[in-house]
């Protein structure tokens, strides 16, 4: 599995978020885990409690074509080489169609970069350290019951609650899009702490309350903290580059 593009920007921009490891390398680790003990798994996501955003990585080729040999040695889908157009065209394109004897819909292909359109099931496991949830762990899978006796083994892959499990609860891999917000979250919350240390340093105060300054210009102004934070810090960056 690899990260999906915003989740590898967070990680490299606005990093690190684990101590003495490289993220990107223990997700990836896991995923491979994942992936001995749930071949149909096609993504998952990580979310962290302490900032607030989400880390997803889903299936890559290699992997949709292990998911391909599995479901071929299952007994489906068939492939079927696709009619010449009425053009005359030489060449037949293969194509998969799903074989007649099997349910409708009971195998999904999963084209590349994308794990969402064949969700089937889902798992999702709280993270606890010491009774308080620090974090959860959504996985989604392309067959109904690829995760069914397995919560225990997932679960020890990324240190989650097993007696915590939900399955099916979000078979839109919704936290896909969660985590496609990782970067403008991590940067409008670097962008609020740059302002704040600005207004801070600048009248004398604690970060407390030159947040409350920060907040109430704001409010009087009538625009986002994002969007006010956002330009304090372009100015900052002009009056350095000057």
């Amino acid at each position: 599995m690899e990260p999906i593009p915003e989740t590898r920007e967070a990680i490299d921009e606005f990093g690190p978020f684990a101590e003495d490891t490289d993220l990107l390398d223990e997700l990836r680790a896991k995923g491979e885990r994942v992936l001995a003990l749930v071949p149909e798994c096609v993504g998952f996501s990580l979310a962290q409690a302490a900032n607030g955003v989400s880390f997803t990585l889903v299936a890559t080729d290699e992997d949709v074509a292990v998911l391909d040999a599995l479901q071929y040695l299952d007994g489906g889908p068939c492939v079927a080489a696709a009619q010449a157009d009425q053009a005359g065209q030489a060449d037949q394109a293969l194509e998969y169609r799903p074989c007649p004897e099997l349910d409708e819909g009971e195998w999904q292909l999963f084209s590349q970069g994308t794990a969402a359109a064949g969700v089937r099931s889902s798992l999702s496991l709280p993270i606890l350290v010491d009774g308080t949830a620090v974090g959860s762990v959504n996985l989604y899978a392309s067959s109904d019951d690829a995760f069914t006796g397995r919560h225990v083994q997932v679960a020890a892959v990324f240190d989650a609650w097993a007696p915590g499990a939900v399955t099916n609860a979000d078979l839109s891999f919704s936290t896909r899009r969660i985590a496609e917000q990782a970067p403008r979250i991590l940067r409008r919350d670097l962008h609020l702490e740059i302002a704040t240390g600005m207004i801070a340093a600048r009248e004398g105060l604690d970060r407390d309350s030159a947040l409350e300054r920060f907040r109430e210009a704001a409010r009087r102004a009538g625009v986002s903290e994002g969007r006010l934070a956002d330009a304090m810090v372009a100015i900052r960056r002009m009056q350095q580059s000057e």
